[in-house]
């Protein structure tokens, strides 16, 4: 994952970057503050269904990546103890998936985010929430 629109310390950064999954994917962050993330994929034919759209399951991972990356941003761990996604408009190969999360809430223990996905035309392919259980303590490096 790129990292030229990281506006964290360095360790944090390395720690999120650090992602293997979406790296495999091909998941790039495009802009990362506390509590917030955009991130984009590029949906490739091997990434549809039986339909020749592009796999819910794809749009799923860009949108948990957005969540994932978010809610850990602040260096206190945090692991995703659910998320709801509806799915509003179809994708094909060649769209370009943007996932955007925003913390909507923040407490001691937990953390609330809504994601968007929108193509490269801006048009809103599917919405989410999250919800994060996040340790006591920050991240140790």
């Amino acid at each position: 994952m790129n990292d030229e629109h990281v506006t964290l310390p360095r360790e944090l950064k390395e720690w999120l970057l650090n992602d293997p999954f979406p790296r495999l994917l091909g998941v790039e962050i495009v802009e990362l503050e506390p509590g917030y993330s955009r991130v984009r994929l590029k949906v490739t034919e091997h990434m549809t269904n039986i339909h020749g759209i592009t796999h819910g399951g794809v749009i799923f991972t860009v949108a948990d990546v957005a969540f994932g990356i978010a809610s850990n941003s602040r260096g206190v761990p945090a692991v995703g103890i659910n998320m709801n996604i509806s799915y509003l408009k179809k994708s094909v190969p060649g769209d370009e998936l943007v996932a955007t999360a925003r913390e909507e809430n923040l407490t001691r223990h937990t953390g609330l985010y809504r994601i968007t996905v929108e193509n490269q035309r801006g048009e809103l392919l599917a919405v989410a929430s999250g919800l994060v259980y996040r340790r006591s303590r920050q991240k140790e490096t």
